[in-house]
């Protein structure tokens, strides 16, 4: 069979370059379509072909009807026998194009949704969007059972949906994201600070991700407790969602935190850090609360779609109510001075991990879907 997998930017194709190995191994052609990106060179070093369709991730109609045409041609050149699309843009896109290609199976997957936390117009939009997205797809995958939820409450389709094992899309290497390799590191690099708490956040710094509540509750416990540090791994994204004026005036005022950047590789980062504070205010389920768990972090999480699924509350973190500085604060200052506690939890979110998101099993989910769809 040959399989299309396509996504919006070339920064998400993590999402499956780990499987084309496997789905190559069993007599399948797989081939990437997605925006052009030096991310692509890894698809490439997995064995399959990559074909660029530049797609915009903002509402754009003028680029996205030369998207959907040149979607349409590269499906109608490409023949697969399944076009299987993931984040909100490929969806609409790449559901659009396949149908109308006459590709036989078409799939999307859910990751995340972005019109439970909109309002007003660009709610409807959202939300028909998703609607035609679920249309022109013969199966639908939800990250998740929140996401699930959320597609049947909202009336979004009426579709089965079906969840893929404990729902993570990709899965999780033990191997890779062990605490262990980084023992010696721990003790002698100078990113770790002996003596100090340190907090980690992982993601975009944007206002989605829950940053202008994580400034302000950090602000205030590091002037209760000095020993305490934040670490800010990621890319900020001002021209899509800025973060608050207040909250930009103490990320470079307050000494105590560390801006440091996209990070290639954020297992040295964790390895330093004594907890994820992820506070975001809507996610699909992100893998950054899965690796801070491999790598022995508790984390504090919102009450959110997938964090609440990764996050048993008071096992291997602490689950709060988004957009809530006051129970953000009170979460961090509870690790601050019981660390003992949080230490036993990140040690309880390893074992998590490793029994519900290991890789080979998640992508065992994987293939066993395909083989069923495929027949």
């Amino acid at each position: 069979m040959k399989i299309i997998r396509a996504v919006t930017v070339a920064q998400s194709v993590g999402f499956f370059t780990g499987l084309i190995p496997e789905l190559m191994a069993e007599g399948h052609e797989v081939v990437s379509v997605s925006s052009d990106g030096p991310e692509l060179d890894r698809v490439r070093a997995a064995g399959a072909r990559a074909v660029t369709v530049e797609m915009a991730r903002q509402i754009s109609p003028f680029n996205d009807l030369k998207s959907l045409w040149r979607l349409v041609r590269v499906f109608r050149r490409e023949k697969p026998d399944m076009v299987h699309s993931m984040t909100p843009k490929a969806g609409l896109l790449c559901m659009t194009a396949a149908w109308l290609a006459r590709v036989p199976v078409r799939v999307h997957t859910f990751t995340g949704l972005v019109f439970p936390t909109s309002t007003g117009m660009k709610r409807r939009i959202l939300m028909t969007t998703d609607r035609l997205t679920c249309a022109f797809a013969t199966h639908v995958i939800p990250e998740g059972e929140g996401v699930k939820s959320d597609l049947l409450n909202h009336d979004i389709t009426s579709k089965p949906l079906r969840v893929l094992g404990h729902g993570n899309v990709r899965g999780i290497d033990l191997a890779h994201y062990d605490p262990k390799l980084y023992e010696v590191e721990k003790a002698t690099s100078g990113l770790r600070r002996s003596g100090v708490f340190t907090f980690i956040f992982i993601g975009r710094i944007v206002r989605d991700k829950g940053i202008n509540e994580l400034a302000e509750a950090f602000s205030r416990l590091n002037r209760s407790h000095p020993a305490t540090r934040l670490i800010l791994v990621g890319r900020e994204e001002a021209a899509i969602d800025p973060i608050s004026s207040e909250a930009r005036h103490i990320i470079d005022g307050c000494p105590a935190i560390e801006a440091v950047g996209p990070q290639d590789d954020v297992r040295p980062w964790l390895a330093a850090a004594d907890a994820l504070v992820f506070p975001s205010y809507r996610e699909g389920f992100p893998n950054v609360v899965i690796e801070a768990g491999a790598m022995g972090l508790p984390s504090i999480v919102t009450d959110i779609n997938g964090s609440r699924e990764i996050i048993i509350d008071g096992r291997n973190g602490i689950v709060i109510p988004p957009r809530d500085p006051e129970a953000l604060h009170g979460a961090m200052e509870s690790f601050v001075e019981n660390p003992e506690a949080a230490a036993a939890m990140g040690a309880a979110a390893r074992q998590l991990v490793a029994s519900r998101y290991e890789q080979g099993y998640v992508r065992r989910c994987i293939k066993e879907y395909y083989r069923n769809i495929l027949k």
